[in-house]
């Protein structure tokens, strides 16, 4: 059973990163990092985080995500650039991107939302993706 629940979670996972089979976490941090610590920790994220909450129905895999960017936006959690990369990936747009962003300005606060709209437009600029602001003029 644990075996078919970790493959569910990496199956869960290239389909969230549109990773290849040879990487299949592709961007998406697991915690290999503490593999010399902590070696069982990529097992949880793996099985717990993806494998049964990212992989539960009710929600598709861009109200999943947006919701996960919300959740980081509120932490002022690093994590948060993984996920944006993850929801442009599934289908959000930058503006969606931007917009669950700025919307949580009176719930968050300033600091929070500047922090994350740093790493969004990094990203952007790293994928040489432009926002659409004419909505704004």
């Amino acid at each position: 059973m644990a075996d078919d629940l970790y493959q569910k979670g990496i199956n869960k996972i290239q389909e969230l990163t549109a990773s290849p089979d040879d990487n299949p976490t592709g961007a998406m941090d697991i915690g290999e990092a503490f593999k010399d610590i902590a070696p069982d920790l990529s097992k949880y994220v793996v099985e717990f985080a993806f494998g049964e909450i990212y992989s539960r129905p009710g929600l598709d895999n861009k109200q999943k995500v947006l919701t996960t960017i919300t959740a980081l936006v509120a932490q002022g959690k690093p994590q948060i650039g993984m996920h944006i990369k993850t929801g442009l990936t599934v289908g959000l747009s930058p503006e969606e991107i931007i917009g669950c962003i700025m919307h949580l300005i009176p719930y968050t606060g300033f600091p929070s939302v500047l922090n994350a709209l740093t790493v969004a437009k990094d990203i952007f600029q790293e994928q040489g993706i432009t926002v659409d602001t004419s909505a704004f003029k």
